[in-house]
């Protein structure tokens, strides 16, 4: 980029923002001179009127487009529910579901189970920040980013060549050949799993730290009074009283589950029977040319966590009555 192509740059930005500015400055303008009867109606859909103007161009219009497109095929004409039908008859199709379920079962349950061991755990530790800290780390690196170095845990070499896979490593120095995890079934998604384990269970254990944290003092005393041990208190008063926040790791490890994409595409671009519904879409829509099929997967996709989202709504709108 040269110093011309850079300035050109910052004039644009900056020009973006003065416009940014103007059109708010009207829009403060016309409120402060808008009778004072309805200014407050004026004032709420002046503010969220932009708003809902970008969740309409790019939330509900692009789900309708889908919609539509879901029951098309590859030039839109009207084909029912043959992309349907394809994703529940053909064997890869019904490979990606099984896949996604595994996925589904498996991610949050551990990640939640691990992180409230640590939570647990830590929590009474002497280092107990910079064990935290060494937890949520991989949180802070990218699906994509997880997925690279992973896949050098899992590289493959030839036996007779120095190994650079960490799991191949340790099978030659026991005497073992080398092993083509990735290629591997059914180990190989077993295998991409725990990269996402191992990411969302730093925030498995923030929350749920957070969560035991705000138990009462008085409740767990009162529970050591009766004669109870420490899995008794544990199990009958902990866990109860951190529900919600088991709840919304639950929920969100769950829906980041289902989208993920990034980790499948960067270690085996779902080869070798590990494609996911998320993966699928994008292969069926960019890669194979068949948008219909990649809009049905994005129907099920939405099917599978809308479920998901309402259950966390009313176990938030029940705990806001108790309270």
């Amino acid at each position: 980029m040269t110093t011309t192509d850079l300035i050109g740059k910052i004039i644009q930005v900056l020009v973006g923002l003065a416009a940014f500015a103007a059109v708010l400055g009207l829009v403060l303008f016309f409120i402060d001179r808008a009778p004072k009867k309805g200014r407050d109606v004026i004032q709420l859909v002046a503010f969220l009127l932009p708003a809902m103007i970008l969740v309409a161009i790019g939330l509900v219009y692009p789900a309708i487009r889908t919609t539509i497109t879901a029951f098309g095929d590859k030039s839109g004409n009207f084909i029912g529910l043959d992309n349907f039908v394809w994703m529940f008859t053909q064997p890869e199709a019904l490979i990606t579901l099984r896949n996604t379920v595994i996925w589904v079962i498996l991610v949050p349950l551990v990640s939640t189970i691990v992180g409230l061991a640590y939570a647990v755990f830590i929590d009474k530790s002497r280092g107990e920040r910079i064990y935290k800290v060494l937890v949520f780390m991989p949180l802070a690196i990218s699906f994509v980013g997880a997925g690279i170095i992973w896949k050098f845990v899992y590289e493959y070499r030839p036996a007779e060549r120095d190994q650079i896979g960490l799991l191949n490593q340790f099978l030659v120095w026991f005497g073992q050949e080398p092993v083509l995890w990735l290629q591997t079934e059914p180990v190989n998604t077993l295998l991409l799993i725990v990269v996402l384990i191992w990411v969302e269970t730093g925030f498995a254990m923030v929350v749920l730290s957070a969560s035991i944290k705000g138990v009462p003092v008085e409740q767990v005393e009162a529970a050591e009074l009766d004669g109870t041990n420490a899995w008794q208190r544990f199990r009958n008063v902990t866990l109860p009283s951190i529900r919600g926040g088991l709840v919304v790791v639950v929920t969100t490890i769950t829906i980041a589950t289902l989208k993920v994409f990034d980790i499948v595409r960067t270690m085996t671009g779902g080869n070798f029977n590990t494609s996911v519904v998320a993966n699928e879409m994008y292969t069926q829509a960019f890669r194979a040319v068949q948008p219909g099929r990649g809009a049905a997967l994005a129907l099920i996709l939405f099917v599978m966590v809308l479920p998901i989202v309402i259950y966390n709504v009313r176990v938030m709108r029940q705990q806001k009555e108790i309270r």
